[in-house]
């Protein structure tokens, strides 16, 4: 099955169009690291999280740094109260960028940005959220 979906895929589109498939699928369905969402263009990563659910933040908040848990409750709902976030934090259940917060008031700033623009908060094992700082 997986070497129809490659010769179809690339007949149809490009060889590189196909290994930007697999590196997303990676990321979405399994070992996908954070290297490999930071190697992720713009477009295939917008193309990959289409369809989860976006928030918008303040890129001027991010530049002065601000805590995961005020970002993520406050500025872009992701959690219903800090609570919610600490017990999902304290059990190794929230990822930013496919990385494991280890403790609920961590600084986020511009230097986690993807492409500059975006941050990736995995919430359990398939609940994912984009964040676009503008």
């Amino acid at each position: 099955q997986k070497r129809l979906a490659k010769e179809v895929t690339v007949m149809v589109h490009s060889e590189e169009d196909y290994n930007a498939a697999v590196e997303a699928s990676n990321i979405l369905f399994g070992g996908g690291t954070s290297e490999a969402l930071k190697k992720l263009d713009e477009q295939t990563l917008l193309s990959v999280f289409e369809g989860v659910p976006q928030f918008e933040v303040s890129r001027d908040a991010l530049g002065a740094g601000v805590k995961a848990v005020d970002l993520f409750v406050e500025n872009a709902p992701i959690f219903s109260s800090k609570g919610e976030m600490r017990k999902l934090v304290q059990g190794g259940g929230v990822s930013l960028n496919k990385e494991k917060l280890t403790t609920f008031d961590q600084i986020v700033n511009t230097n986690d940005l993807l492409d500059d623009k975006y941050l990736l908060v995995q919430r359990g094992k398939k609940n994912y959220y984009l964040v676009i700082a503008n």
